[in-house]
This record gives structure tokens, C-alpha cells and sequence, in this order.
């Protein structure tokens, strides 16, 4: 009985060569061997199957029973590996029902989401995206799996197999209501400090803002706080609490919900966001699409 070890890719193109040409000569020039090599690689290919396979006669090499039994499934074998290595992934964005699922903060999906929804639905109307929230330790493993299949922001620690692209640097700035009694464009460090702050997510790496404004003589103890973004400018217009945020989501608010913002007396670093893919999928074709896509649409330079 032959084994699959004992079978090279080489010994099964011969024996398919040998059933089309019937001819060693022929087989040798199409294989762009010499006839030596095409003898002893069918005297192998015969020890292999413990069968001569093909025998000598006056109108070539003619097929033993046996061959002819396997000359269907080595076909089929050969033709379904062609297939695979010329197979390219090839993903329609037109067409595609694919469901991505996507890692992003809160207020990532203030930033990113409407503007990314309404360009999904212009350029794939049938493709999905999921924003879901898998902070900390778990993205990377997320992503390892699979089960996640890009993040946006600015996370530590994503592991050797993660690859990013930075999409834009942002600073911060400080949502306070158009009514606001005191606070206004350019005040100091000294009127900040005063204000009621409402102090957002103490996390990485927004907890960077909390950390400069303690530096500069804010108690972050005797003001409020919330854990998320989502909720500051409905906080922030129905009071006189002064947030600072990131300058994107302060752009964004400050119309819909009546509010005014400034630059904040502090020093604060650029927060810069990046976007997350595992070197597995880098050459996924949906994968590459969606991140072209999010490229273009939010790149700064794009």
C-alpha cells in the first residue's frame, strides 16, 4: 500500500504527464527534465505504488489497471491544489455580506462610526460592522482568535503579531455650556483650577489628561466623574462643569448640544490613534478593504 510520505507533488504530475502523453520523451520535455530523471522518478512512482503503472508498448506507455483506477482522483488532487495556490482573495465590496467586528472605545465610535456607517453603505451596502469594547489584556488575545478583526485607538501592549497605522494626533480640549457664567476662550490656570471639573475615564490613555491637570493644582477628588465619554455633553449643557476631552469629540458635540469649547491651560501630550490588524489577515482581502477604507475616510494627509 502506498504512503503519502513516500509520494512527492513531482512523482503525481508525472504520473498525470504519462496518462495524457503516453510517452517518456514527451514527458521529459514538459517537465523540462532528462529522460533519466523521468525514468528513475517513474521506477520511484512504481516502488510507491508496488505496481508497474505504466508498461512499454508499440503505441507508448500504456496504463495498467491500477493506474487507470487512480488516474480520477490523482486528477481531481492535482486540479483542486492548482486551484488553491492560484486562488487569490479576491473581496467585492459591492457584493460582500461579510460582518467585521471592530475594537474602539467610546468615544471612537462618537468619532469614527457615523462617518464610517454612511461610507459602508455608499461603497458595500451589504457589509456589516460591529463596534464592540474589548479593552486591557483581551484585545490582543481578541484579535489572535480572530474574533475581532481590527481596533481603533490608542492601546499599549497589542503583542509582536499586531501591526498599526497611525490615523491622526490629537490634542485636547474644554467643553463648557454657551452659558456658562465664567468660564471663556483663553482664561488661566489660575480661573481654571477654580471652575467644577467633570472628570472622565481615569484610564490609559486618557488618564493623561487627569494626570496634567492634578499637576496643575486641580483636586480630582472634589469633582465629579464619569467612567465614559458618551455621557459628557449631555453633563456638560445641562451644567456648569467644565470637561476636558478629546478635540475631536469636543468639535463634535459643541453644536448638537450648545456648547462652547477652548484650549485648556495645561500641558497635555498629543493623544495619537492608531489603527490595529494581526499580520495574519494583512493580506485578507476584506481585511485590506476595510482598512483602506478607514484609511482614506480618517488618515490624516489621506
Amino acid at each position: 500500500m502506498a504512503e503519502l510520505r513516500d509520494v512527492d507533488l513531482n512523482l503525481l504530475l508525472l504520473f498525470q504527464h504519462l496518462l495524457e502523453d503516453r510517452n517518456l520523451s514527451a514527458v521529459a520535455r514538459r517537465m523540462d527534465l532528462s529522460q533519466p530523471a523521468v525514468s528513475n522518478a517513474l521506477r520511484r512512482l512504481r516502488t510507491a505504488f508496488g505496481d508497474e503503472l505504466f508498461v512499454r508498448t508499440a503505441q507508448g506507455m500504456l496504463p495498467t489497471p491500477r493506474a487507470q483506477r487512480l488516474a480520477g482522483p490523482v486528477s481531481e488532487a492535482l486540479g483542486l491544489l492548482s486551484q488553491a495556490l492560484q486562488d487569490q482573495d479576491v473581496f467585492d465590496a459591492a457584493t460582500s455580506n461579510r460582518r467585521f467586528r471592530v475594537a474602539m472605545t467610546d468615544v471612537g465610535e462618537i468619532h469614527f462610526m457615523p462617518r464610517l456607517m454612511e461610507v459602508c453603505v455608499q461603497k458595500a451596502p451589504q457589509v456589516r460592522i460591529d463596534s464592540v469594547r474589548v479593552l486591557g489584556p483581551d484585545l490582543p488575545r481578541e484579535m489572535e482568535s480572530g474574533r475581532v478583526d481590527l481596533a481603533i485607538g490608542a492601546f499599549d501592549d497589542m503583542g509582536a503579531g499586531t501591526l498599526q497605522r497611525m490615523l491622526f494626533r490629537q490634542g485636547y480640549a474644554t467643553l463648557f455650556r454657551q452659558a456658562h457664567p465664567t468660564a471663556h476662550a483663553g482664561m488661566g490656570i489660575k480661573a481654571f483650577r477654580a471652575e467644577r471639573h467633570l472628570i472622565v475615564s481615569r484610564a490609559a490613555p486618557y488618564g493623561q489628561v487627569n494626570q496634567s491637570m492634578e499637576r496643575a493644582g486641580v483636586d480630582l477628588a472634589e469633582h465629579f466623574s464619569v467612567p465614559h465619554f458618551s455621557a459628557v455633553p449631555y453633563i456638560v449643557s445641562a451644567t456648569d462643569l467644565l470637561a476636558t476631552v478629546p478635540e475631536k469629540l469636543a468639535a463634535s458635540a459643541a453644536a448638537p448640544f450648545g456648547l462652547r469649547f477652548m484650549t485648556p491651560p495645561l500641558k497635555v501630550p498629543a493623544l495619537q490613534t492608531n489603527l490595529y490588524w494581526q499580520r495574519r489577515v494583512d493580506r485578507d482581502g476584506g481585511n485590506q478593504w476595510l482598512r483602506a477604507l478607514i484609511v482614506n475616510t480618517f488618515a490624516v494627509g489621506s
